[in-house]
């Protein structure tokens, strides 16, 4: 009897071991978090600008952290009457404030997409905060409420994008996603083009998106994420 009890717990604690080398092998095998390797340290270097809330420092795209500004080709209202060119005006003030500085930002981890989040300056310029205090962003609340009292003071003074009707960029995303996910094929709205300058994915929110003929002979596709574009190799389109 004792014999039989002796094997029959010899035989549980290698069955356990063999669970627990499995369970291991498959926590390795595990993706990793998604800001799992995102670095502490600044980086710092000449700036290339995506769009009004995002740069590229060499081969790293930085998300201006705590802060949503409004989408290429996006119009807000006037104070008096008419529109103006808000997503625009967004991304050539980031222009301005990089041109032939030395950009320094600050990690403050990474988003689903693989982007560093960081605040980011130019000298004493910070440009996070700057875009909100010029009414050229929003604080994105979704996510920070970092510059809350800097909007608030953009919004009492009507600057901006304060100074008459504005869709946040959020919501203006989400409706052109919504009308193009309704005619592209298994609502996946997302267009790679292939140009002489590579292989480069348009939102539907993106001012060349009607534009562009999906040929999948010439190599063109739909995807559905982001993610997918990034994984497969694509870059996003740049508003300047």
């Amino acid at each position: 009897m004792r014999e039989s009890l002796r094997r029959h717990a010899a035989r549980h604690a290698a069955t356990l071991a063999i669970a627990g080398l499995a369970l291991s092998t498959v926590l390795s095998l595990s993706p990793p978090p998604a800001d799992a390797g995102a670095t502490s340290e600044p980086i710092a270097g000449e700036a290339r600008v995506i769009d009004g809330d995002t740069i590229q420092i060499g081969e790293t795209r930085i998300r201006l952290e705590g802060i949503d500004a409004p989408e290429a080709g996006q119009t807000c209202g006037r104070k008096w009457v008419g529109t103006w060119r808000c997503g625009d005006a967004a991304t050539e003030h980031v222009a301005r404030l990089v041109k032939d500085q030395t950009v320094r930002c600050e990690p403050r981890g990474t988003d689903r997409y693989g982007r560093y989040l960081g605040v980011c300056s130019t000298g004493d310029v910070e440009i996070n905060a700057d875009l909100v205090r010029r009414g050229l962003a929003w604080a994105f609340i979704k996510y920070s409420r970092a510059y809350v009292e800097v909007e608030a003071e953009a919004r009492a003074l009507r600057i901006g994008i304060w100074q008459g009707d504005a869709t946040p960029p959020w919501e203006y995303r989400r409706r052109a996603w919504d009308g193009a996910a309704d005619i592209a094929p298994n609502g996946c709205a997302i267009k790679g083009n292939v140009t002489r300058n590579g292989q480069i994915y348009h939102m539907p929110w993106s001012p060349w998106y009607a534009q562009i003929r999906i040929e999948p002979e010439k190599g063109k596709r739909w995807f559905c994420s982001e993610s997918d574009a990034l994984a497969a190799g694509w870059r996003p389109a740049m508003s300047r």
